[in-house]
């Protein structure tokens, strides 16, 4: 009798484990010791991905014994790069921000610092900060885009200066990506932004893909400089799709490109770009050591944190 009640318990004991695996997994993980790293990107379908492939080795050398993750807050891309994937028969996949944070608490993680690398505190910084405020299960400290505060704004400014051109030399203009509704805190710093550069130089210029600080304005300033010379300084993470197309592309049916409008006018046009093994790259500021390494001394403080 007893040992048809053990052999009954046992039988028990084993279909309550079978039934309740996740359970039994939340009890019997090891958890880890260190907080993860979540990289947070817009991300880009183009081939300026090797923009993070340099800052993932930038952040590798600086917090060596993290574990750094990837998450990209663009469902559009997470598509078409997935597509891509799929069809090269390819076994990685672009996660979303969710996505990564699940997969950390499923492996033992306790805590997470999530990065983004967005430039102005605008919708998608919004949304990040929507979804590590609340996600169950894993404690989440949550960094600051780049120009979230004012001596940040100026120190980029600083570090970009660098490719500008000279007064004598010609006129620049930096472009951004700016939002499209009004009532986005990032309306703010694009204006005080622009304010910044008018005050500091003379032939620098900000201009927006959309939003309140507009193409028409840059344009139109770059106009009217005396050296007929424009240089395009990227002022977003990437310079991918928007950079190469709506930029520095070939004029279409639909679009005229920012250089073909000044090209039109009589003023030659160049984009800042780089040399990658051997390869030309647009230079995004995640090309700068100096821009990655704002965004490594906000991980910093995000894992003293944790």
């Amino acid at each position: 009798m007893r040992g048809f009640m053990a052999a009954a318990t046992t039988m028990l004991l084993i279909a309550f484990v079978s039934t309740s695996a996740s359970g039994a997994q939340t009890m019997t993980r090891t958890h880890k010791d260190r907080p993860a790293i979540v990289l947070t990107a817009f991300g880009t379908s183009t081939k300026a991905k090797v923009t993070y492939d340099a800052f993932e080795r930038q952040v590798k050398e600086a917090l060596p014994d993290y574990e750094i993750r990837w998450a990209f807050t663009s469902e559009v891309i997470r598509e078409i790069v997935n597509r891509r994937l799929e069809k090269s028969g390819a076994s990685e996949r672009l996660l979303s921000l969710q996505q990564v944070l699940a997969n950390l608490q499923a492996e033992g993680y306790t805590r997470a610092a999530v990065q983004p690398l967005h430039i102005f505190p605008g919708e998608e910084y919004e949304e990040v900060l929507s979804i590590t405020g609340v996600f169950p299960g894993i404690t989440v400290a949550t960094g600051e885009t780049l120009l979230q505060r004012w001596e940040k704004m100026h120190e980029v400014v600083e570090i970009i200066s660098a490719d500008f051109l000279a007064p004598g030399e010609g006129c620049n203009v930096v472009v951004s990506h700016g939002t499209p509704t009004t009532n986005t805190a990032s309306n703010m710093a694009y204006m005080g932004l622009d304010r910044y550069l008018k005050v500091k130089y003379q032939n620098v210029f900000l201009g927006g893909v959309e939003g309140v600080i507009t193409r028409e304005e840059a344009l139109g300033a770059a106009k009217g400089c005396a050296v007929k010379r424009v240089r395009f300084i990227p002022l977003m993470f990437v310079a991918g799709d928007h950079i190469m197309n709506d930029i520095a592309g070939e004029a279409s049916a639909d679009d005229t490109p920012w250089s073909v409008e000044l090209e039109d006018a009589g003023i030659s046009t160049e984009t800042t770009t780089l040399e990658v093994e051997g390869k030309t790259f647009y230079k995004g500021l995640g090309f700068f050591p100096e821009v990655n390494k704002v965004f490594i001394d906000s991980i910093k403080h995000i894992l003293e944190e944790l």
